[in-house]
């Protein structure tokens, strides 16, 4: 029995791209700067998967999420002609991160869900960031796990094994819900249940998963809807 559905929350509870262009628009267009900001928040999510590989390869010790998402945004700065932007824009611009919009399916998909389940983020994201994106948008978690707690970033074994741990539960009490298939493949391998949300739009329109490329034990076009499979 599931007693506890954990949640990848970058593209499947929260509409990155769209947030970082809106966002980063409104702090550097008024400083001068035009610029193609869909492509300046593609640009800095492109950097996440490099330089989370330094800590899962064992190459680097484990760093928060933050820092390196600091880290990633010095270096596609000049790519942009934004290299001369102060130390306070920069954090403004890092502190983006922390008030992502959420999917419109999501709140009240979350509030079904909690009625039932024990809920609780396993994300790549530390837990400040988390913490902020629940009161941002309205979610309640019941606990914040994932890497911080793990010391180590999914697809990790780590981060799945340490969050069902936390909870006192066996990974097959816990499932994982995420719109990227790798993440579920990962999770399904330490023993959890998955679940997929489809999120077409995460790269821009017609850019993400409609439907899982492996086997899950859910599949649902959105929030609402998982809740609608679980209730049965």
């Amino acid at each position: 029995m599931i007693k506890a559905l954990f949640f990848d929350v970058f593209g499947t509870l929260v509409d990155w791209r769209s947030s970082i262009a809106r966002e980063a628009k409104t702090l550097l267009a008024p400083l001068g700067h035009d610029l193609d900001y869909a492509a300046f928040a593609d640009a800095w999510r492109g950097e996440y998967q490099p330089s989370m590989e330094e800590v899962r390869s064992g190459r680097r010790g484990y760093v928060l999420l933050d820092d390196l998402h600091r880290e990633n945004l010095a270096r596609i700065l000049p790519r942009f002609q934004l290299q001369g932007l102060s130390a306070e824009t920069r954090e403004a611009l890092n502190r983006i991160w922390h008030r992502l919009d959420a999917w419109a399916d999501v709140p009240e998909g979350m509030r079904r869900l909690h009625a039932k389940y024990r809920l609780a983020p396993v994300s790549n994201g530390n837990i400040a960031i988390m913490v902020d994106l629940a009161r941002h948008n309205g979610i309640v978690f019941d606990a914040i796990l994932g890497s911080e707690i793990a010391r180590d970033y999914k697809p990790n074994p780590a981060a799945y094994l340490a969050s069902a741990r936390a909870l006192g539960l066996e990974p097959s009490a816990c499932a994982m819900v995420a719109a990227h298939s790798s993440d579920l493949a990962a999770a399904a391998s330490c023993g959890l249940k998955t679940a997929h949300v489809a999120r077409p739009a995460e790269h821009g329109p017609g850019t993400g998963e409609t439907k899982p490329t492996v086997k899950v034990d859910f599949a649902a076009r959105d929030m609402g809807e998982l809740a609608d499979i679980l209730d049965t």
